[in-house]
């Protein structure tokens, strides 16, 4: 079974017809998507400045207007994706805003498992930290970047560091939803539940919803959210992580985190990201940034 294409937005429909699903747990399919997105090279905008440095791309504005820098993690489940693929989302907001957009690259599951990609992500704002002070920079992702910029987020407090805000689109929060096995049967559009099992389980190195995980690992897991620094969360209501960023979100406003929890109808997982163009994602994405650039 997959979700009826009536419960997708409109605009969206035609495109994520056509959307196959990848067997990512066949190693020479990662290889040939990780391949592909290797291959990406930055984009010559005549208005943002992008450079590249080991594991990371900043995208600089020629007419700054904010010192405001954003740190920025890829999705992919884990265990695909590439900083490249988001260069058109980083390029815009860096224009859009008058911001410093800087793109981590991570180490990808199985063969990297945790702590690797946090661990990278950390190296980048370690780098970011030499030019800029943390109260500037908002972390951010998408998807599963969504979920490592919350467990860097959480990692950086306990280490006496506070980023301004976190920005996360979708996020990947809790291996315990690849745990509901009734899940599966909902067959989400492009992320289902068995795709998230197997990218939970690669990084992972365990099944999913084991009693105990790594520190930093699961971000949902985390018992205390006190502290934390302000939040925007938006995702689809038909995404199959709509209700753990619902929880997230509900935790954080509890704990005394400002939280913004955007809702989407009609949005499947990372629509933004794979029909930019679509007049439902500019929508979406402008909100977002508003939000963004609203911040003092």
């Amino acid at each position: 079974m997959t979700t009826p294409l009536s419960a997708v937005a409109p605009e969206l429909r035609a495109k994520v017809r056509r959307m196959p699903r990848l067997p990512l747990d066949r190693a020479w399919v990662r290889r040939l998507i990780r391949a592909g997105t290797g291959r990406m090279r930055p984009p010559s905008l005549p208005d943002v400045a992008v450079e590249l440095h080991p594991g990371l791309r900043v995208y600089r504005p020629r007419t700054p207007r904010s010192d405001r820098t954003l740190l920025w993690i890829h999705g992919g489940g884990l265990v695909i994706g590439g900083a490249a693929q988001d260069d058109r989302f980083c390029a815009g907001t860096a224009r859009e805003l008058g911001i410093t957009v800087v793109s981590a690259e991570y180490r990808l599951a199985p063969e990297d498992p945790y702590p690797a990609a946090l661990d990278d992500c950390h190296a980048a704002w370690t780098w970011l930290r030499g030019h800029v002070a943390a109260e500037r920079v908002v972390v951010g992702g998408q998807s599963a970047g969504g979920g490592l910029a919350a467990a860097l987020v959480q990692r950086l407090h306990d280490e006496g560091e506070r980023p301004r805000a976190q920005w996360l689109f979708c996020p990947m929060l809790d291996d315990r939803t690849a745990a509901r096995r009734a899940l599966d049967d909902v067959g989400h559009r492009v992320w289902d539940n068995r795709l998230n099992r197997f990218g939970w389980r690669a990084y992972l190195g365990t099944e999913p919803g084991a009693p105990v995980v790594p520190l930093y690992a699961v971000p949902a897991r985390r018992d205390d959210l006190a502290g934390l620094p302000e939040a925007w969360i938006g995702v689809g209501d038909i995404d199959l992580f709509h209700g753990e960023a619902a929880e997230y979100a509900r935790r954080l406003r509890a704990a005394g985190v400002a939280t913004t929890f955007h809702v989407v109808p009609g949005g499947p997982h990372g629509f933004e990201a794979w029909a930019p163009s679509a007049e439902f994602s500019r929508r979406y994405l402008a909100a977002a940034r508003a939000w963004l650039g609203r911040l003092r």
